[in-house]
């Protein structure tokens, strides 16, 4: 969801939840991921694959999920060319079932206000099937005078 209004960085306080969003990947996702990234390893859409390789089922690809933590907070900063830095550590598979998918949940704070360079960290946790997946994952987000 796209804000109609834009957050001033005046209005930011610390520790906020300033983004919030639950979705549903689907393999559907996993396949046009892979089209529109050229990631065409069989983890991410075959089950026999992931199986012989030992994991728990096809896997969302991890940099589907970091961007999918980062969109969250594109929706509600109004501005993708805002964000000056972004970084995401992989801590555990998101595992998308062939029916029901993967339920993601994700949450942005405001964790740390610069307000020479006015600029926000954002910390974003994901999260699938109650436990996070994604590890420091941070956004640093530069708002204009």
């Amino acid at each position: 969801m796209t804000r109609s209004t834009a957050p001033r960085f005046d209005d930011l306080e610390l520790g906020a939840i300033v983004a919030k969003s639950d979705l549903n990947v689907t393999r559907a996702d996993l396949v046009r991921y892979a089209g529109a990234s050229g990631d065409f390893n069989p983890i991410h859409f075959d089950d026999a694959v992931a199986a012989g390789e030992g994991l728990p089922g096809v896997l969302c690809q991890g940099m589907l999920t970091a961007a999918l933590g980062l969109q969250a907070v594109v929706d509600w900063a109004g501005d993708p060319t805002s964000v000056i830095s972004y970084e995401a550590r992989f801590t555990r598979p998101v595992v998308v079932d062939p029916l029901d998918g993967a339920d993601l949940s994700i949450s942005a704070k405001v964790a740390r206000l610069d307000d020479v360079e006015r600029v926000a960290r954002v910390d974003i946790t994901v999260s699938a099937a109650g436990r996070t997946v994604l590890g420091k994952t941070q956004a640093r987000i530069r708002f204009s005078s």
